[in-house]
This record gives C-alpha cells, structure tokens and sequence, in this order.
C-alpha cells in the first residue's frame, strides 16, 4: 500500500480530530479511573478533580506521552519489531490486569479508526503483529506517524487525553458545572506543556519513564468488579 502520509500543514486539523471526544476511538466510555474515585469519596468537587487530574497527568499521563512520542518515531521504522518492543515496554509500565485490558481494547478500537482515517503500512503491520490490540499509546504514536504529526504533537495528545476524558466523565458522574470543569482543564495547560516536554525528552533519549499512581490501579481492579458500572473503566 502507497504511504498516504498527509502533506505538512493539516496537523492542527489532524490534532483538533484525535483530540475530539467525537472522533470513534472508544474514549468517551471510560472515565479514566474518575468513576471508582468517585465513588471512594476521593472526587467530590472541582477542587478534588483538579488534584486528582494533576496527579493522573504526572504520572501515567506522562508515561502514556512518552510511550507515544517513541511510537511515532519507531513508526518510521519498517522494522515492527520496534513498535512490538514498546507494546512490551507498555506491558510492563501498566500492572494492573484491568487497566492493561482496557489499554489494548482502546487501542485496537483507535486503529480501527485510524487505518479508515490515514490508511498506512505502519498501521497495518501493528495491525497483523496485534490482532488482539497494540496499547494505546503504541497506537496514538503510530497513527501520528500516519497522519503526518510529530513526535511532540503525538505526546501532547496522549497528556491531553489522560485529563480530559477523567474531567468530561466528571461532569456526568457529579453533575459539576461544565464551565468550572473547563477552567480546571484550561489551568493544567502549563502543566500540560511541561509533561509533553518532558515525555519527548525522555522518548529521544530512550529513557522511557514508569511513573506509576498505584491508587488508579487499585480502583481499576475494584471497578472491573462492579456489575453496574457507568463507564467502561
């Protein structure tokens, strides 16, 4: 198959859909960990959403940012045996059972709409290498690589991710002002640029980072329990 690599100039576009809670990759039925804190009491207003949003950002927000900036520049690569090598790397950094199962089914549900988005050989070799799904940001730094975004716009996407679907399942789970829910996004956008700057870091040095929040993988496990549940995870 020809590489279909968008021109340069449509990355703000391209940027502007993946981060679009519309886009059909499955993020809009997870909360990211918000619905068991809730329900634990550790989420209760805007105040705790914010410490638990900057918490969730500096650590697997900031692993998942690096994971994908290495992704789409091993993506370059026609040697699948980099990207497997940072599936693995994934594996390892998520040690909850459950919150690995929920990073391959989003991440087999983001190829799908990528390969119909930006077709590509790199996609369709994660694609036969991972039948079952590559981890998401395995995935997020290979579509990039797709669409004709860098490794830093694939890192800012992935930070932006880990805060914003926790926050938009906030908004539904406590019934927050969605307006004071936005003013919490809009100042963690410094926080934001800081995390992706150092997950590039790390990726072009090939430290990739393990900051781990054992909490989110203790709610994980508990909530995969549940038999009424209003997200996914």
């Amino acid at each position: 198959m020809p590489d279909r690599t968008p021109a340069p100039g449509g990355a703000t576009a391209v940027l502007l859909l993946l981060a679009d809670g519309r886009f059909p990759a499955g993020g809009h039925a997870h909360s990211g960990g918000a619905e068991a804190a809730v329900r634990a009491g550790r989420i209760r207003d805007q105040d705790d959403l914010a410490a638990f949003l900057t918490g969730r950002l500096h650590t697997t927000g900031l692993t998942a940012a690096a994971l994908a900036a290495a992704a789409t520049a091993a993506a370059t690569d026609p040697d699948p045996d980099r990207l497997d090598d940072l599936d693995r790397a994934a594996d390892a950094r998520t040690p909850s059972p459950a919150l690995r199962a929920t990073s391959r089914r989003l991440g087999r549900q983001l190829l799908r709409a990528a390969r119909a988005a930006w077709p590509h050989p790199a996609l369709d070799r994660l694609a036969d290498r991972h039948p079952r799904g590559a981890h998401h940001p395995v995935v997020l730094g290979t579509t990039a690589h797709a669409a004709g975004l860098t490794p830093a716009q694939a890192a800012s996407l992935a930070a932006y991710e880990s805060v914003n679907g926790p926050a938009t399942a906030c908004v539904r789970l406590l019934g927050l002002d969605p307006y004071r829910v936005a003013a919490v996004l809009a100042r963690l956008a410094p926080e934001l640029d800081a995390v992706t700057a150092e997950a590039v870091r790390a990726a072009e040095q090939g430290d990739l980072p393990a900051a781990s929040a054992p909490l989110l993988d203790i709610l994980a496990e508990q909530h995969s329990t549940w038999k009424v549940r209003l997200f996914a995870s």
